[in-house]
């Protein structure tokens, strides 16, 4: 109403006329036409006529369906995925998907069941994925075992189920994930384990179920994809339960809230006799941590010890050459040397990331780790006055460098020298204090993505980018440039090959129009939340195909001749600006209108102007800047109005003057 009454008085005030479109939503979100489409949460009792006979994808959650059956869901044959979510539902009738012979995926998670019938799943010709997480399932018996052929994943999380045998003449020859997590299974058997042998590349999840007990020889020879036993309080003796068993993935992990036993060098006993390439352990203790604890882990190709509450690793660690990635996140190391990388000499993959103690890199710590292509020491307080050649001694071969979220970094000429491989290097939100005239980044002639988002780096050295032939992705997000402007001289000249350039947040009040003349293959430029106005998008006029976002600017008016440059463009966001909606820039929303499929963030694309209009997204308004007939009345009244003021006025200039002689 108040848009209304705001579009009257812009009528005969301004002489202009306007409308509000407004339009009636679907009760149902469509997310691609006649395809996709999501229904969740509107307390719908049945399926809406609304939805197309050819929906193949549809979220339904959170809606009251107490009984389903053969005739809820039969319009709608073409159905793949069905997400019924907390429906309330109570009963699963004869034959329900009698009909879709196209539906791979069910999803009940959240419906207290009380009944499925026998042939309830029946219908769909390739069913591979079923969820029944929290459907207060007891026993594995409840579960309708026709029409189960083809099914890859199980999914029986949160619910009652405290053993796992499943049904005679359950289907496992297609089966690749079976979800136990959080029930109340503390024992398994040989002979649930032996009705799985059909299923090849398994991975089971006991995740949250506190294993206290498995029958001997109930995985001997067996193999599988992953196995997590998290929160299990005595590792023990889940590792004795496995043995002769082959495991790719192994999933340990402890929570914060388990009260478990420490870790000690019995615990992993088991362990000598099982094959496992990847073992997690995070958030357990040790007790007695040393080299023999190790003694187990030889053929281990991934160790994580994220939360372990270490504070070094024992040196003379023997037999774990085969170890390509360790993960020690989340510890209390004070040096990078206490490690004892040398115990780890085929190891390609470190992470330390999130040390809780201030982490000092040492000299030569890594010098041993010649394989190494991946680091990651986040988030871990380093500061160094003379980064980092010394400190990365010897890994010519790293490709991946995160140092991101530290304290201030000190730069000399060509810092990463012992890192000429290097693709991705990463210092956000670290402080750099670039000691050089020249680019500490000048040897780096094969880095791809350069994150130096918060830096506050001296954006005036327009050296600091030289050396970076390859460079295709610049993060710069949050520093700050002088004056607020990029000038047609930048530190981006030297990066030709650049794609992806990241420039928010820098405060910026104005680029100049050739200040990009450079940057020809640029396929996305992010601006957003800076202070620039309409403009500065005359710098983008020599770039075609570009995803320009310039949300949350200071843009209120964009004048008729950049409307080319905006249209060469790909996509375009311009949402969160203060957009006039007046006949001052009329030009600019009609292209917006003619141009909806080029613009993103439509909802938060308003008018702030004139205030009777705030708030109004643009694409609801419609402008018709022409006199009106009111206007022109009013128009016609002035002239003859101003007309009769002039007479009158020239009469008493003359009989003054008359008057006067």
């Amino acid at each position: 109403m108040a848009s209304r009454v705001g579009c009257f008085l812009l009528a005969v005030l301004f002489g202009a006329s306007c409308k509000v479109i407004t339009s009636s939503d679907l009760m149902c979100t469509e997310k691609e036409a006649n395809r996709t489409y999501n229904c969740e949460n509107l307390g719908l009792r049945e399926i809406p006529d609304t939805l197309p006979n050819t929906t193949e994808f549809l979220e339904f959650g959170f809606n009251f369906l107490p009984t389903i059956q053969n005739t809820t869901f039969s319009r709608l044959i073409n159905l793949t995925f069905l997400d019924l979510t907390r429906c309330q539902i109570n009963w699963v009738h004869e034959d329900t998907f009698q009909n879709h012979h196209q539906l791979n995926t069910i999803v009940l998670t959240g419906n207290p069941l009380i009944f499925m019938a026998e042939t309830s799943l029946n219908g769909p010709k390739l069913l591979k994925h079923l969820f029944l997480t929290q459907t207060g399932i007891s026993h594995l018996e409840f579960i309708p075992v026709h029409n189960l052929e083809n099914l890859e994943s199980l999914h029986l999380g949160s619910n009652h189920i405290s053993s796992i045998n499943l049904p005679e003449n359950f289907p496992t020859r297609n089966l690749k994930f079976l979800d136990f997590q959080n029930n109340a299974i503390h024992y398994i058997s040989s002979k649930a384990i032996n009705a799985l042998e059909q299923a090849t590349d398994l991975s089971l999840n006991f995740n949250g179920n506190d294993i206290q007990g498995i029958e001997p020889g109930a995985f001997n020879l067996k193999t599988f994809q992953s196995l997590n036993f998290g929160g299990t309080s005595n590792l023990a003796v889940v590792l004795k339960g496995l043995q002769n068993a082959t495991i790719q993935s192994l999933w340990l992990g402890t929570f914060e809230d388990t009260d478990d036993q420490d870790l000690t060098s019995a615990t992993f006993e088991g362990l000598c006799k099982t094959s496992v390439e990847s073992i997690n352990l995070q958030k357990h203790h040790f007790n007695g941590f040393s080299s023999s604890m190790f003694r187990c882990f030889t053929g281990l190709q991934e160790l994580d010890l994220t939360a372990t509450h270490l504070q070094e690793l024992p040196s003379g660690i023997e037999g774990m050459n085969s170890l390509k990635k360790l993960v020690l996140s989340a510890n209390s190391f004070a040096q990078l040397c206490q490690i004892n990388a040398a115990s780890f000499p085929s190891l390609m993959d470190l992470y330390i990331k999130g040390n809780m103690k201030k982490l000092d890199l040492g000299i030569r710590c890594l010098e041993k780790l010649e394989n190494l292509r991946k680091l990651d020491l986040s988030h871990s307080d380093i500061e160094t006055s003379d980064c980092c050649n010394l400190q990365l001694k010897n890994l010519s071969h790293l490709q991946y460098l995160n140092l991101s979220y530290n304290d201030p970094f000190g730069l000399q000429d060509q810092a990463f020298k012992e890192c000429p491989q290097l693709e991705l290097l990463d210092l956000a939100f670290t402080h750099l204090r670039v000691k050089a005239l020249q680019s500490p980044f000048q040897n780096l002639h094969l880095l791809q993505v350069l994150n130096l988002s918060r830096c506050l780096l001296d954006t005036s050295n327009q050296h600091l980018l030289a050396g970076l032939p390859d460079l295709r992705h610049l993060n710069l997000h949050g520093n700050h440039f002088q004056g607020g402007s990029i000038s047609k001289t930048n530190l981006l000249q030297p990066v030709g090959s650049l794609e992806i350039l990241i420039l928010s947040s820098c405060d910026l009040l104005s680029i100049d129009q050739q200040a990009f003349h450079n940057l020809g293959k640029m396929r996305h430029i992010d601006l957003s939340h800076n202070r620039l106005t309409g403009d500065s998008i005359e710098s983008l006029s020599h770039l075609k195909g570009l995803s320009v976002n310039l949300a949350a600017n200071n843009i209120r008016i964009i004048p008729l001749h950049l409307l080319p440059t905006l249209s060469q463009q790909s996509t375009i966001n311009l949402s969160h600006n203060p957009l006039d909606c007046t006949c001052s820039n009329i030009h600019f929303l009609t292209w917006y209108k003619e141009n909806l499929h080029k613009l993103e963030g439509l909802e938060e694309t308003t008018c702030a102007n004139p205030p009777l209009l705030r708030g109004v997204k643009l694409s609801d308004v419609e402008l018709s800047c022409r006199i009106t007939a009111v206007g022109i009345f009013f128009l016609i009244v002035f002239v003859f109005l101003l007309i009769i003021l002039l007479i009158f006025a020239v009469k008493f200039l003359l009989r003054w003057k008359y008057q006067h002689i």
